[in-house]
This record gives C-alpha cells, sequence and structure tokens, in this order.
C-alpha cells in the first residue's frame, strides 16, 4: 500500500471543511484544511499537496482567484484543483474549468460525486490506483 496522499480542503465555513476532511480521509487521504485563500496560498507554498478542494465563494480571495494564483506558479501548477461551489449552473461550470480547474462539485459535497471525481484525478494524474477504493 502507497503512503497517503495530501489533500487541501478550503472553505471559510467549518461545516464544509469538516464533512470535506471527512469524506476525503475515508477515501484514503491526509488533509490539511484552510480557511481562506491566503492561508491556502500560504499552505501550498510550504506543504505539499496532491490536490486541493476549494470553496469558490470565499471572503477576500474568491476560488478562482485562488486556482489562478496556483496555476501561475510553476512550482504549484501541476496540483490537480476541484471546485465546489453552491452556485454551479451549466455556464458557471464551463467557466470554472477554463479558470483553471480540474473538475467541479456541486454542494452540499456528495460522497460519490467526491469519490468519483477524486479517483479519476488520480488516475489521470498516477496518484495510485489505491486512492479510489475508500469504501466506508
Amino acid at each position: 500500500m502507497t503512503a497517503a496522499k495530501c489533500a487541501l480542503v478550503v472553505d471559510d465555513i467549518v461545516s464544509n471543511r469538516v464533512i470535506a476532511q471527512t469524506m476525503l480521509e475515508r477515501l484514503g487521504w491526509s488533509v490539511l484544511t484552510a480557511v481562506d485563500g491566503r492561508a491556502a496560498l500560504d499552505t501550498l507554498a510550504t506543504t505539499h499537496v496532491d490536490l486541493v478542494l476549494l470553496d469558490i465563494s470565499m471572503p477576500g480571495m474568491s476560488g478562482i482567484e485562488v486556482c489562478q494564483s496556483i496555476r501561475a506558479n510553476p512550482a504549484l501548477a501541476d496540483i490537480p484543483v476541484i471546485a465546489y461551489t453552491a452556485h454551479a449552473q451549466h455556464e458557471d461550470r464551463r467557466n470554472f474549468i477554463a479558470s483553471g480547474f480540474d473538475e467541479v462539485l456541486i454542494k452540499p459535497i456528495n460522497r460519490e460525486a467526491l469519490t468519483v471525481a477524486v479517483a479519476a484525478i488520480a488516475r489521470q494524474r498516477g496518484l495510485g490506483s489505491d486512492l479510489d477504493s475508500g469504501s466506508g
């Protein structure tokens, strides 16, 4: 078995962070959390992360601004970033993907959708096939 991969969950609402963290941990990920975009970028500057789950609507920096900062930094640009939001119409989803997100999930976060998205990204990025087997 390979070592746990590390995800960063970024959301200004604590209950959303806890729910996402719990779901990812059940999938075998170690999880860090950040309360806003600035804290997320600070964490990314000092800690290796394999995946970012990023709320779109946050005070200060929006999730889109954070994603664009990640993509603009050569040291971070390859990290998969999943947007999650309560506001995602078809056009919004297209805009989020165009802004650099790898996937878009709808709040409230659904464990099955998160599992599928993370497994697909893990396979695409070669993060290990054991990541999509975490049921429980």
